[in-house]
Formats: C-alpha cells, structure tokens, sequence
C-alpha cells in the first residue's frame, strides 16, 4: 500500500491545481491566460512542475485574513466587537428597570 503513496499523493495535488485553475476567476490568474494555464497543469501534471508553477506564479495569493477592501467585513470575536457589546448593555440596562418595576408592584 505505501508503494502507492507518492503516485496517489502527485495525484491529489495534480486535481487540486486543476481544479483551483478552474475555479480562478480570469482577473486573479498571473502571467497567463487561464487556458494556458490548464493545459500547463494538464501536461506537466505528472511530474508537479504545472500545478508547482501555478502555486508559486500563476494565481494573485492573499493573505490569510482576504483581500482588503473587497467589500467583505472581517469577522470580529464578540468581545471585540463594539455593537454586540453595546446591545449587550441595552438588554442589561432594560433587564434592571424590568427588576426595579416587578421590585415596585411586590410591596
């Protein structure tokens, strides 16, 4: 079974370069045009030098937050985030005049 390994493992990276080819929208792939770019990877997929050369120059890469400005908003713990803290506040100030009103009515 391990004989098998690096042929299966060469497979698996050879699928994904192609699929992430695919899946590149044309205004994000460097140097090439994307057809080019399938049949490098098609090719030369045997051997990694197509999907390795696509890795390293073929597609704009960013960084592991995304890209800025793209009209994505960026995802925030809530501990940090300043409106869920503020509503947080809202319900604990509406919660205690709920209290001091129920507190009222008992006596």
């Amino acid at each position: 079974m391990l004989r098998y390994l690096p042929f299966l493992l060469v497979l698996a990276v050879w699928i994904y370069a192609f699929i992430d080819v695919l899946n590149t929208p044309e205004k994000e792939v460097r140097h090439l045009p994307k057809v080019v770019w399938v049949i490098i990877v098609l090719l030369f997929g045997e051997v990694l030098l197509g999907p390795i050369a696509w890795f390293v120059t073929g597609k704009v890469r960013h960084g592991a937050g995304g890209p800025a400005g793209r009209g994505r908003t960026r995802w925030v713990a809530p501990d940090d985030n300043p409106e869920f803290l503020k509503s947080l506040r809202e319900e604990d100030s509406g919660e205690n005049e709920r209290d001091k009103r129920d507190k009222g009515n008992e006596g």
